[in-house]
C-alpha cells in the first residue's frame, strides 16, 4: 500500500473506527431527524415570531402605529423568553410539553421548546430587517391612503425580503445548534445520539461522525441562503 493509502487508512479509521452498520443507521435516521426538528421548528417559530416582530415595528417609536403599551409588553416578554438559556428553557418547559404531544422525550417533544426558544429570537431579527426599510418608502405609502396591512405587506415585508432571509438562514443554523443540545434531556436527532452513544459510551467516532454532520448542514444551509438573499436582492444585477 503506498504511503497516501495508509494515510487515508488511519485517518479513517481514527473517524471511523469500527463503526458498523448498525451506528450508520442510526445516524441516517439521526440526520433525518434533526432536518425534520430544525425545519420545522423554524417554520412555526416564523408563525409565532414573524407577526411579533411586525407589531413590535409598527408600535415601536417612529413606527406606523405607536403604542407604548402595546410595544413594551411585547418587548418585555421577548427579551426574558430571549434570556433564558435553551437548556434551561427545555426543563421549565417539560409539563408544557407533555401536555401538547403526550410526551417529553423524542423529536416531537423537542420541537416544542425549539419553537417557543426561536420565536421570541425571530421576532426580534424581524424587527431589527423591517427597521432598515426606508421612511420615504413608506411615507410615500402612506401619502397614497395604503391601509395599514398593505403597508406591511406591500412595502415593509417587501422591501425587507433579503434582509428576511438572511435572518432564516440565521434562525436555521441556531435551531439547529439548539436541537444538538436537546439531546441532553432525551430530545431526538443527532444531539441524542452524541450523548447517548458518544459521550455516555466514551464513542469518540460518533461524537466526531455527528460534529461533521451538523456543522455540514450549517454550511449548505447558509449557501442556500445566502444565494436565495442574493438572487432577491434589486441592488445586485
Amino acid at each position: 500500500m503506498s504511503v497516501m493509502g495508509e494515510f487515508f487508512s488511519a485517518l479513517y479509521q481514527f473517524i471511523f473506527g469500527d463503526m458498523d452498520g448498525g451506528y450508520w443507521m442510526m445516524i441516517l435516521e439521526g440526520t433525518r431527524d434533526t432536518l425534520i426538528i430544525t425545519i420545522l421548528s423554524t417554520f412555526l417559530g416564523y408563525v409565532l415570531g414573524l407577526p411579533i416582530g411586525v407589531v413590535l415595528t409598527i408600535t415601536g417609536e417612529g413606527g406606523i402605529h405607536p403604542n407604548r403599551v402595546v410595544y413594551r409588553i411585547l418587548d418585555i416578554i421577548v427579551n426574558i423568553l430571549r434570556s433564558i438559556p435553551f437548556l434551561i428553557l427545555m426543563i421549565l418547559l417539560i409539563p408544557f410539553t407533555r401536555f401538547v404531544v403526550g410526551t417529553t422525550i423524542g423529536t416531537s417533544a423537542t420541537i416544542v421548546p425549539l419553537v417557543i426558544a426561536a420565536a421570541p429570537f425571530i421576532a426580534r431579527m424581524v424587527e431589527s430587517s423591517l427597521k432598515e426599510v426606508d421612511g420615504g418608502v413608506i411615507e410615500a405609502a402612506q401619502s397614497l391612503g395604503a391601509s395599514t396591512m398593505t403597508i406591511i405587506v406591500k412595502v415593509l415585508l417587501k422591501e425587507a425580503r433579503t434582509s428576511l432571509i438572511v435572518g432564516v438562514t440565521i434562525a436555521l443554523a441556531t435551531i439547529l445548534g439548539y436541537s444538538a443540545m436537546a439531546g441532553a434531556i432525551g430530545g431526538g436527532g443527532l444531539g441524542v445520539l452524541a450523548i447517548r452513544y458518544g459521550y455516555h459510551r466514551y464513542n469518540m467516532h460518533v461524537m466526531i461522525v455527528t460534529i461533521v454532520i451538523l456543522v455540514a448542514l450549517v454550511q449548505v444551509m447558509q449557501k442556500i441562503g445566502m444565494w436565495l438573499s442574493r438572487k432577491l436582492d434589486r441592488r445586485i444585477r
